[in-house]
């Protein structure tokens, strides 16, 4: 196959691996400027990423291949503007998603992680994360991810745990660190407390249970409707609102629980909603968040009436032992036989579900390590509001201020084998604290050897907040960490905008001093075609690996990046991902056809260039103001407008228009040709430059090709910068250019002409003229631009189907030539031969086709409004069935007329 041969068709399949090789290979993925590596430049200015790490045994789900892609378009963009880019890879250990796994697999087997003893599970979750670890990563390469892997780190690599433990323990020494009884998410089947990211609330049918809570001492009772009925069990109190008529008097008296006869005060709190319900809240501190808030201010016991397992602890008197549930229905049963119960409602509730092990969550009074927060979370809300951190979109710098305003203390230990072990030691003779950087041998306070680490491990989200500095080197002062920290973007879901992004704000300030990125970027969830988020049992969930394997990976990353808008959910449906698979298409086929075409250009000029066509100066103009725009709207994170302008330039103004007429220019040979061939190269590597970033596997696959082909032929032909790259990725990014005064008008003329060749080929599609009949023209184009359309009739007459020879060119006319049909575009009149636009024979066939047809319309309602459905049918049928007898009867004295 000769160089200016391209295969016809595009195959993703054969080149995505092929390419993606050639660039790890290549070490592109690594900043060019390393402070590791001799020739170090410390002015050179790095653009910084670290990767939201996914979990070590998760695999790819449109999450995934929505940051990669944005990340990644990032990178590229960056790394062709000069900066020394790193993309920091890494996977997170994910503490409950990956414990399950594990556990599960002992599950199988038999047996489980009590039975195998903590040091057995922690070596078969190593080896299920040396097994398992490396499927996210690859599949991650396989979007063309441009992260530098020789930098990948793990939550729980030696580094990063130093790093962890560190953290844990400044924190510790400065106090911000306790360990005490709180209210938290408990996941009975986990046992272990999670996170608020890790609780979803899903609505359910349920039923609202109103009962009768007796005044002590009286037969007068308060009513009272719970959704929980077995928590009565833990109840403290019953609180009405302070100005609810209906219940002041009983203000400051008992009540007692039913069926455990425990006396409780009747409490006033303007929390309690009068409308709802009775008007009379139950508050158990003990399993309810607000019920806690409320019990905090009025000074109420705290009871905690469940254990670990979600059953009846001693607190509940005769219902120990007893599942929550099974609680629920006998206390209800024996309420019943007391007189307790009012009534039952269905009622829809919201309920908060494990999302790893999938059961209802239970807020529960647990011992468990906190951070105290607020300290923290008033740096961090500080970088915001001065500017130091930019969040993109604007809105939701307030979503960030009310949470940091509102924040809670952070429960960060957990119930689990599998991940970082709390630094902290108890003394079993003194019964003090020792918390150490290193694992130690005796108390600190007493010198015992009897000391035992704490059995719990740190939230996930405890790590992970400091992935941007811990990923570098910190606490140690590592080149990387001077040179790459801070980094510059963060860009993640806006779901984990509090859960994560946040964590790692409070962070960067607490332990580095400065903020961990400058700007903030959130991308929205994907949803289905019509706006539902996807779900298997819904079933409309897509698979990126499957669309990629069927689509390639450059029409599912152009549909998601062009489909985006900052902070906004994408509707992802694979009709667009097959309409962007043929975009590459048309890209591979166009520029098939630029390469092809530079053999029949001259290898060298002869002269200077000669005055550029209208179509050169206007793919010129475009490209001046393409770039501009793409620069524009890269700067204000608008990616997606930036694709899609660069999809209209190309598909329309470029191969459409320009080619078609460049393939014109190029028959003309001689010097035209070559500066034709040298704009061709030059527009399309411009073009593949500014579409990189967004399909980067078809556009490195085109300009190798490219730069084969122009090299070979000639060594005039060069790209717009003036030089090729060795690879596309790191080619520089086009730099907007200035007018010269000559583009508006040009572009506005080429435009006029657009709409020249656009009315002649709506007339020819409207009268039928088959393809291949040429017509002759007459052109009236007005004194003010004299002589251009007399330059443009071959265009005119490849573009329009017209005959070159029987193209009439006229400033002005004074009449109206007999036997033509008149078109007006602009200023511009066009006159065709109404003869040429039909075939008389054929016209006459299709006229007398459509009287026969309107005819037997005719005949047919006449007979129908002449018999009994005239009388029997309503008035407004029948008006409608004469109504469109008189359009049949028009529309057939109108053939007769043409006829």
């Amino acid at each position: 196959m000769s160089i200016y041969e391209l295969p016809k068709t595009y195959d993703f399949k054969a080149t995505e691996q092929r390419i993606y090789a050639m660039w790890e290979a290549g070490g592109y993925f690594q900043p060019h400027n390393d402070p590791n590596k001799p020739n170090f430049d410390p002015t050179v200015k790095p653009f910084v990423i670290s990767i939201p790490p996914p979990n070590v045994t998760g695999e790819l789900h449109l999450g995934h291949a929505m940051f990669v892609s944005m990340e990644d378009l990032m990178i590229r963009y960056h790394r062709m503007k000069g900066y020394s880019t790193l993309w920091v890879p890494g996977t997170d250990h994910a503490g409950i998603a990956t414990q399950l796994m594990v556990e599960r697999q002992l599950l199988k087997e038999g047996t489980s992680r009590e039975q195998v003893g903590r040091e057995e599970f922690l070596r078969r979750t190593w080896a299920w994360k040396e097994e398992k670890g490396g499927l996210i990563t690859r599949q991650i390469r396989r979007l063309g991810a441009s992260c530098d892997w020789t930098r990948e780190r793990f939550t729980m690599d030696e580094g990063l745990s130093r790093a962890v433990r560190e953290a844990f323990v400044r924190l510790y020494e400065k106090g911000l660190i306790y360990r005490g009884p709180r209210l938290i998410n408990w996941s009975p089947g986990l046992k272990t407390a999670v996170s608020d990211l890790e609780v979803e609330y899903s609505e359910e049918p349920g039923t609202l249970y109103y009962f009768k809570y007796m005044l002590a001492g009286s037969g007068e009772y308060i009513p009272v409707a719970t959704t929980r009925p077995e928590t009565i069990l833990g109840d403290t109190a019953v609180a009405v609102h302070p100005e609810d008529e209906r219940y002041q008097k009983y203000i400051g008296k008992k009540v007692i629980v039913p069926m455990l006869g425990r006396e409780i005060p009747v409490i006033a709190d303007e929390y309690v909603a009068r409308d709802f319900g009775t008007g009379a809240l139950k508050i158990t501190p003990g399993h309810d968040p607000h019920d806690y808030e409320i019990g905090q201010r009025h000074g109420l016991a705290v009871i905690s009436m469940l254990d670990r397992e979600a059953r009846v602890n001693q607190n509940g008197g005769p219902y120990q032992g007893l599942d929550r549930f099974e609680a629920r229905k006998k206390l209800w049963a024996d309420m019943k036989a007391a007189g307790l119960v009012i009534k039952e409602e269905p009622y829809t509730l919201n309920v908060p579900r494990s999302q790893r092990g999938g059961e209802i969550v239970e807020p529960m009074i647990s011992e468990q390590w906190f951070v105290r927060i607020a300290p923290l979370a008033e740096k961090a809300l500080a970088a915001v509001k001065n500017g130091d951190i930019k969040i993109v979109p604007e809105h939701f710098e307030k979503v960030y201020y009310n949470w940091l305003e509102n924040i809670q203390d952070w429960c960060i230990s957990r119930q689990l084998w599998w991940g970082h072990r709390i630094p902290v030691w108890y003394c079993a003779d003194c019964g003090k604290q020792t918390c150490s950087r290193e694992d130690p041998s005796a108390c600190a306070h007493c010198g015992s050897a009897n000391i035992e680490q704490d059995p719990d491990v740190l939230d996930t989200w405890f790590s992970s907040g400091l992935w941007p500095f811990s990923t570098l080197g910190w606490p140690e002062e590592t080149p990387d960490l001077n040179y790459f920290y801070p980094t510059s973007y963060m860009e993640t879901g806006y779901d984990i905008l509090f859960f994560w992004v946040a964590r790692m704000i409070m962070s960067g300030l607490e332990f580095t001093e400065e903020a961990p990125f400058h700007t903030v970027y959130l991308h929205g969830l994907i949803r289905d075609e019509h706006g539902q988020k996807m779900s298997k049992t819904k079933g409309n969930v897509i698979d990126p690996l499957i669309v990629m394997d069927e689509l390639g990976t450059d029409a599912l990353r152009f549909t998601l990046l062009v489909g985006s808008t900052p902070g906004k959910d994408t509707n992802l449906s694979l009709k667009k991902v097959e309409a962007n698979r043929n975009f590459a298409n048309k890209l591979w086929n166009a520029s098939r056809l630029v390469i092809s075409l530079l053999q029949k250009a001259p290898a060298a000029p002869t002269a200077p260039q000669p005055k550029w066509t209208l179509a050169d100066a206007f793919i010129f103009a475009r490209l001046k103001t393409l770039t501009r725009e793409v620069e524009r709207l890269f700067r204000t994170f608008q990616y997606g407008q930036a694709g899609q302008l660069l999809y209209d330039f190309f598909w329309s103004d470029f191969a459409d228009w320009y080619l078609e007429i460049a393939k014109l220019q190029l028959n003309e040979g001689g010097d035209r040709a070559f500066y034709t061939a040298d704009l061709l190269v030059r527009a399309l590597d411009t073009t593949l430059r500014l579409l990189h970033p967004f399909v980067p596997f078809v556009t490195e696959e085109i300009y190798g090709h490219l730069k084969q082909a122009s090299s070979q032929h000639s060594e005039h032909l060069k790209p717009q910068d003036g030089k090729w790259s060795e690879v596309l990725m790191i080619a520089r990014w086009p730099e907007p250019m200035k007018d010269e005064g000559w583009e508006e008008e040009n572009l506005g003329e080429f435009a006029l002409f657009q709409e020249v060749v656009r009315a002649i080929r709506n007339l020819r599609a409207e009268k039928n003229v088959k393809p291949g009949l040429k017509l002759a023209a007459i052109v009236v184009e007005g004194r003010e631009r004299e002589g251009l359309y007399g330059s443009l009739k071959r265009e005119l007459a490849a573009l329009a189907g017209l005959d070159e020879n029987r193209i009439a060119v006229y400033t002005e006319i004074e009449k109206k030539p007999e036997g033509h049909i008149a078109l007006v575009a602009g200023s511009i009149e066009i006159y065709l031969p109404l003869a040429e636009l039909v075939d008389p024979a054929e016209e006459r066939a299709r006229l007398e086709k459509e009287l026969a047809e309107a005819q037997a319309q005719i005949a047919r309602l006449e007979k129908l409004l002449g018999s009994d459905f005239a009388i029997k049918a309503p008035a407004a049928v029948v008006q409608k069935e004469k109504e469109k007898l008189a359009a049949y009867k028009d529309t057939a004295e109108k053939i007769k007329a043409q006829l």
